[in-house]
């Protein structure tokens, strides 16, 4: 662990909503790269609030994890000073936008359109949690969560259903974040502990919600839907990809150089 790094404990209900919230997270610091490179205005508006929103959803469960926790650390804490294999989001998020800096809008908003669909299904039923902030934080960002697919699920059918050119690099997005799609959906103990308390929902008790709904999108896009793959990354037990290094070096870099500093 480096210096100044802080650890987080294993109780299943941390575990479970440190999950979300790095992902949440990580996924904002991948959107807030498009910002001054959108290819129009109002798209630079749209993503830039898209990652406020994942922002606010962070804070919130990181501020209650932190909580259950009980080590006494703060949201800001959790989202800047933990290792890297301290990070519990699925893989999907960390991955670049595409080839290039800012890398591939189509590819940005079919990831946006897989994970808010994803997020969407797991707040609903979150907002059923026995734990009443959790269901508080859900009711708030299930909304924010159905612009975001509804946002995206229009590039995605106007990129897949227009030029040649927008077309081929929607096939090329699919193919590339398909098979990572499938962490989304993985159970384990964590996810059992999490239903048995009533906390929320076994991630893959969303699965064939998620696949009718990105069907439909996809068909209307006329993007044929993959193949399944047997590929399942591990980022929300903390295996992460080689971009995640270098993602955390950007996220991390002023609360490492100056530790502490406040505005």
């Amino acid at each position: 662990m480096s210096q100044n790094s802080i650890k987080v404990g294993s109780a299943p209900a941390v575990q479970y909503l440190l999950r979300l919230a790095d992902g949440c997270l990580i996924l904002s610091q991948r959107l807030g790269e498009w910002c001054g490179h959108a290819p129009v205005l109002e798209e630079e508006l749209a993503l830039a609030n898209m990652a406020l929103d994942l922002i606010g959803q962070a804070r919130a469960l990181l501020t209650h994890a932190a909580k259950l926790d009980g080590q006494g650390h703060d949201e800001d804490q959790l989202a800047f000073l933990r290792d890297e294999r301290q990070y519990l989001n699925p893989v999907l998020m960390e991955l670049p936008n595409g080839p290039g800096r800012p890398g591939d809008f189509a590819l940005t908003q079919l990831r946006n359109l897989a994970v808010s669909t994803w997020m969407l299904l797991l707040w609903k039923r979150l907002q059923l949690s026995s734990d009443a902030e959790v269901a508080a934080i859900a009711a708030k960002a299930v909304k924010e969560s159905a612009y975001h697919q509804q946002h995206s699920a229009d590039w995605v059918v106007r990129l897949g259903d227009g030029t040649p050119d927008s077309a081929a690099r929607m096939r090329a997005a699919l193919s590339t974040i398909w098979p990572y799609c499938n962490e989304l959906f993985e159970a384990d103990a964590v996810d059992a502990a999490a239903v048995a308390m009533g906390l929320g929902p076994a991630w893959s008790e969303l699965k064939l919600d998620w696949q009718a709904q990105m069907s439909e999108v996809l068909t209307d896009a006329g993007l044929a839907v993959p193949k399944t793959s047997a590929y399942v990354s591990s980022g929300r037990v903390g295996i992460h990809s080689e971009h995640m290094g270098h993602l955390l070096a950007e996220l991390q870099y002023l609360q490492r150089a100056f530790p502490g500093g406040q505005w």
